[in-house]
């Protein structure tokens, strides 16, 4: 099974921190009120991943009840060895448990922005020979589910080629043309000052190309740089990627600004000593809203809880918190 790299690295953080949390069992999250505002906010404007392949993953709806979110970011879409899209690279894009998680999301009144791409894993965007067959293939999934909004986590190898990245730029053009007001957010890592030269090249390309991205997003996490003020990191990073875009694009500062966004993680990350703890994470949105970003979300709902015995890092956040508190901030943010 495709692994993402914050699911490599974990085992590493679980021995070196993440047993620490105890043995208590996951508090159960009180009901909260739906935020009616949410449900109008932009396709893929603040859902959190959801990733179905590991991690005891939650019901969808039980989630949306306790904490008022509509929107999800399904994870991944990977190729299965040639240029036609499969979840994890292994699962049918259709009439599997995927699909029945969608469908009970958008009967509940959500909905879902697909995520392609991630750490691991055969990525389309190598696997796809040319710009019109990768835009072929992001079309088989928008026409799967009828997606007003895509994100395409471009990362490892596919991220590092700047023949592929030319060609994802290529592909999305085409999804822009072909799918008239659906939501494009390209998602990337990050160093603690902004993009590194593979992301500054990439925005470039999209706005040489004249591809109009929703949503610029970096990852700020993961920095191996021990234990930092991650909410002032993520408020840099952020800063340089808006920078970068207005740069590229030709925009004032407060048009970039509305053109970016970040994918955090929730407690400890992959890297030791590296924790994002939930007031760093109140800290982040309130800086989202305050410069109006165009996407918020973090890595992953399946984390969204404290461990409890047998502790495993893709299925709880290695830090005392109750269960969907990052969520439920999450839900909050509406641009």
């Amino acid at each position: 099974m495709p692994r993402t790299r914050h699911h490599r690295r974990l085992a590493l953080a679980a021995a070196v921190g993440m047993l620490a949390a105890g043995v208590t069992t996951a508090a159960t999250a009180q009901a909260a009120p739906r935020h009616t505002a949410t449900a109008a906010a932009p396709s893929g404007l603040n859902g959190p991943y959801l990733y179905l392949g590991w991690g005891s993953p939650p019901k969808a709806t039980d989630v949306m009840s306790a904490t008022g979110t509509t929107q999800f970011t399904m994870a991944f879409m990977l190729s299965d060895g040639g240029c036609n899209p499969k979840w994890d690279g292994s699962r049918a894009l259709t009439g599997g448990n995927d699909q029945s998680t969608i469908n009970s999301i958008r009967s509940a009144g959500g909905d879902v922005t697909v995520s392609f791409g991630g750490w691991s894993g055969n990525k389309l965007g190598e696997k796809c020979s040319s710009a019109s067959a990768l835009a072929g293939a992001y079309q088989k999934v928008i026409d799967a589910y009828k997606l007003k909004s895509i994100d395409i986590d471009i990362e490892a190898s596919e991220f590092e080629n700047a023949t592929v990245r030319q060609r994802v730029v290529d592909a999305l053009k085409t999804v822009k043309q072909k799918n008239s007001g659906i939501k494009v957010y390209v998602t990337f890592g990050t160093t603690t000052s902004g993009p590194d030269s593979n992301g500054k090249d990439l925005v470039k390309r999209g706005a040489t190309a004249g591809l109009d991205v929703d949503g610029w997003a970096v990852m700020p996490f993961d920095f191996g740089q021990g234990s930092i003020d991650m909410a002032g990191a993520t408020k840099s990073a952020v800063d340089g990627l808006k920078n970068t875009v207005a740069s590229a694009y030709g925009l004032s500062s407060d048009a970039a600004y509305r053109k970016v966004g970040f994918s955090s993680m929730n407690g400890k990350t992959d890297v030791a000593g590296e924790t994002i703890s939930l007031n760093n994470f109140k800290n982040m949105v309130s800086y989202a809203k305050s410069h109006h970003l165009a996407r918020v979300s973090f890595w992953s709902l399946n984390r969204d809880r404290k461990c409890g015995s047998g502790t495993d890092g893709d299925a709880c956040s290695g830090i005392d918190q109750g269960t969907y508190d990052f969520t439920k901030v999450l839900a909050g943010y509406n641009g």
